[in-house]
């Protein structure tokens, strides 16, 4: 029921909002004045720091006097500097309240013989004086009733228990520049008005939290503390990723005694999209948790050692030569390297590594084997049966430094060691005769005789020509992994055997080519590195992370079994989160995940709770009809009723007529308001040639992997990188059957069209591909083609 603004309700509610403003300002003043004072402080408690210590060292109780001296001073500095950020992080919140206090509110009564309570809610708390809050936290238990509830009975779970009660109003506001502009009263969770307004805006560079719209389903996945893992499969649109990063500040709030942000990690599509919801957690008063893409880790661990593929890489080879025998061959290879069958695989060959088949690298010093693999493997396998694989490597490693040690004894009074004495400069002595003093090999001012003075240099030439065979040894790269890793594809019988009985793909002996080519080249795959991993893992120990609480995995669509269950294995002690849509995965080993219970599988049914988001709130009402036909099981998508233009479908005959309609479509695009518009294409090679063909008569940018944010205006960008971004204005370059016409490039082509928020023009060199015909006959006349 909206509310005019004439009426006395109306002014009510104003005057509130004004004595909210005045106190809120109050308050900024107060925290100025105040942070400026403890600035002040700070920097010259630094400067002064030494003048406020007592220094001596003379004795041991001087040394005790300067050490208490020493920890009192800091404890003062620290508690001022830790003062000084309180201080400021509740003048950033009040700086962001005062311009919109709050955006709901609900009266609320626990026993049905008192007046209601009437709690306002908005992106943080406010108390008066006398700590009556006058503002709640969004994030408060009580203010799941706004999300939740509606007017009559209504119950909020608070860490005490269940409190129940009756609600007897629930109030939306919309508030800018401390005026009411609009307020209604709803008795439905959040009113379709408030979406309406906030859903017709411009799309921006930056994903925008808005906590006044959380529906009724998402609040479920923000406050869900329960589940070990947490899947949450949503339609295109439906507020997944938002839903997710409300849910981290939700979870930083209620657990900030014992959670901190950097105990949380994000795992992103692409570089892109961190930028893009890099301000989200910032505009509800939280620090950015810790973000980073799987490629990312990967390369961290694998690029010293390969020229690591990326997934775009790996994208951009079978979306450019689909029906190639290459490309054929390749996708097979990925569908069984990612999946559950090679998982287990890799597990029964660690074990079998436990008896025979570890492979080493040998010692090698100036061409000459230091110990070789054959010494390696019979030291390796004289240890005891029952040890496990990581405390044997531990234990060669300390019986190859031994060897090391041993070695470098011998080599002292070798030639070469005597030629590089030769060589050595002022400098050079210096330094030999500082690291031997410091290991306590000499104890003179100086080399006063001549044999102490060669074998001490001795020992510093063949201890530093040693020194990165040492690191070498440390970093247990005398296992031969990638040798262990080949085998599996050497080795039809052996592979066989630890498959059980399964059956391997009948392109094997391709599949083993493939992937052997590129490893004696130095390359690594993008669909070999977690199982590689994984191996190296199994055999050496796992690096696991243990101070990641919280993991969230956005597009986990994209990720294969073999890759979830590594992530689980590194962050042992966190629950986990992961968002999806299992009808966008664009990439070949998100193929293998499948259905639901890929993912319900890595913790088990009992530990894991799926909660699936079926309303699309991105996209009007026409474009969500429009695409929902192009998929199977689309019906189950229910569009918000947000009207708009309905999608066009242009067929053009050559190539330049088509280059022709999208610039006058760009400009007239940009005529009518709209500030992002993206121009998608299939590829990023077919992205670069289209960028080439408009950069001269239009203003665009293009996007590739590199791209580090996006930016207002028309962007060039395949498909694949306008994953989990949104756009005022879609524009396909080509839609035809020749572009899409293979059953596999049906969710790429999805998931593009799904990126526009107000219009979505698609273009056609000659005949528009089946899916699109799929949802024009679905649809009827709600498209138009020209």
């Amino acid at each position: 029921m909206a509310v005019e603004k004439q009426d006395n309700l109306w002014q009510a509610e104003q005057n509130r909002v004004n004595g909210i403003t005045k106190l809120l300002a109050a308050h900024i003043r107060r925290l100025s004045e105040e942070l400026g004072m403890h600035r002040t402080d700070v920097v010259d408690m630094r400067k002064d720091f030494w003048d406020e210590v007592t220094v001596n060292f003379s004795s041991p109780d001087d040394l005790g006097e300067t050490s208490t001296s020493l920890r009192q001073q800091s404890q003062i500095l620290n508690e001022r500097e830790r003062h000084h950020l309180q201080s400021s992080k509740a003048l950033k919140k009040y700086r962001k309240l005062i311009d919109s206090p709050y955006f709901g509110r609900i009266d609320f009564a626990e026993d049905p013989n008192t007046a209601a309570e009437q709690i306002y809610l908005g992106i943080g708390s406010l108390m008066d004086d006398d700590g009556t809050f006058l503002i709640y936290d969004w994030r408060a238990p009580i203010s799941s009733l706004y999300y939740d509830g509606a007017p009559g009975p209504a119950a909020y779970e608070t860490p005490g228990g269940t409190v129940s009660g009756r609600m007897e109003l629930k109030r939306q506001f919309v508030i800018e520049d401390g005026q009411i502009e609009v307020m209604f009263d709803t008795g439905m969770t959040i009113g379709d008005e408030l979406l309406q307004q906030v859903l017709s805006h411009s799309a921006d560079d930056k994903m925008k939290s808005i906590v006044a719209t959380i529906q009724k389903e998402q609040n479920a996945v923000i406050r869900n503390d329960r589940s070990r893992m947490l899947v949450v499969q949503g339609a295109a649109g439906s507020g997944k990723t938002s839903a997710a990063l409300q849910r981290v500040a939700y979870l930083l709030y209620k657990y900030r005694s014992v959670l901190e942000a950097d105990q949380m990690l994000l795992f992103s599509p692409n570089p892109l999209f961190n930028s893009y919801v890099s301000t989200v957690l910032p505009e509800l008063g939280e620090d950015n948790m810790q973000q980073t893409t799987f490629q990312m880790y990967l390369e961290h661990r694998l690029s010293q050692e390969f020229q690591l593929e990326d997934v775009f890489s790996q994208a951009e080879m079978l979306l450019n030569t689909p029906d190639s025998p290459e490309a054929t061959l390749r996708r097979e290879g990925i569908s069984y390297k990612s999946s559950v069958q090679f998982l287990n695989c890799i597990r029964r060959y660690a074990s079998l590594l436990e008896h025979e088949g570890m492979r080493f690298k040998p010692l090698m010093f100036q061409g000459r084997a230091i110990v070789s693999r054959d010494e390696m493997e019979r030291q390796f396998y004289g240890y005891d049966a029952n040890i496990k694989l990581a405390n044997r490597i531990e234990l060669m490693t300390g019986w190859l430094l031994k060897r090391i040690a041993a070695f470098a004894a011998e080599e002292r009074d070798s030639a070469w060691v005597e030629e590089q004495i030769e060589l050595l400069d002022t400098s050079d002595y210096q330094r030999a005769y500082q690291a031997v003093r410091r290991k306590g090999g000499a104890h003179d001012d100086s080399f006063d005789d001549f044999e102490a003075e060669k074998s001490m240099l001795a020992r510093y030439v063949v201890s530093q020509r040693l020194k990165p065979l040492r690191s070498w040894i440390k970093r247990g790269r005398f296992v031969d992994v990638p040798g262990m890793y080949c085998r599996l594809f050497q080795d039809r019988e052996l592979l066989e055997r630890l498959n059980e009985g399964a059956k391997l793909p009948e392109a094997w002996a391709g599949i083993c080519r493939q992937t052997l080519e590129t490893l004696s080249e130095g390359g690594m795959s993008y669909e070999d590195a977690t199982p590689f991993l994984y191996l190296k893992e199994l055999s050496q120990g796992f690096r696991t992370n243990t101070r990641i609480r919280h993991v969230i995995i956005d597009e986990v669509q994209d990720y294969s079994p073999f890759q979830l269950e590594f992530i689980r294995r590194l962050f042992p002690r966190a629950k986990i989160t992961v968002l999806g849509d299992l009808n966008q995965a664009i990439f070949a080993q998100g193929e293998v995940l499948g259905e639901l219970s890929g993912l319900v599988s890595i913790y088990g049914e009992e530990n894991t709770e799926v909660i699936s988001l079926t309303r699309s709130y991105r996209s009007t009402y026409e474009i969500v009809e429009y695409t929902k036909a192009m998929i199977p099981g689309g019906e189950h998508i229910v569009p918000f009723n947000r009207r708009g233009e309905a999608p066009s479908l242009t067929v053009v005959n050559c190539e330049t007529d088509l280059l022709e309609a999208v610039k006058q479509d760009v400009r007239d695009i940009h005529a009518a308001g709209y500030n992002y518009v993206a121009v998608i294409c299939k590829t990023a090679e077919e992205s670069a040639a289209v960028y080439g063909k408009l950069k001269d008569s239009l203003p665009v940018r293009l996007v590739t992997k590199e791209t580090p944010n996006f930016q207002k205006g028309t962007l060039v960008l395949p498909a694949y990188l306008a994953k989990g971004v949104e756009f005022d204005a879609v524009i396909i370059y080509d839609g035809s059957a020749e572009r899409y016409g293979r059953e596999h490039e049906r969710k790429l082509f999805y998931t593009a069209c799904t990126r526009a928020m107000h219009l979505l023009h698609i273009y056609s060199l000659g005949q528009p591909n089946a899916f699109l015909q799929d949802a024009r006959q679905t649809v009827g006349a709600g498209a138009r083609a020209e």
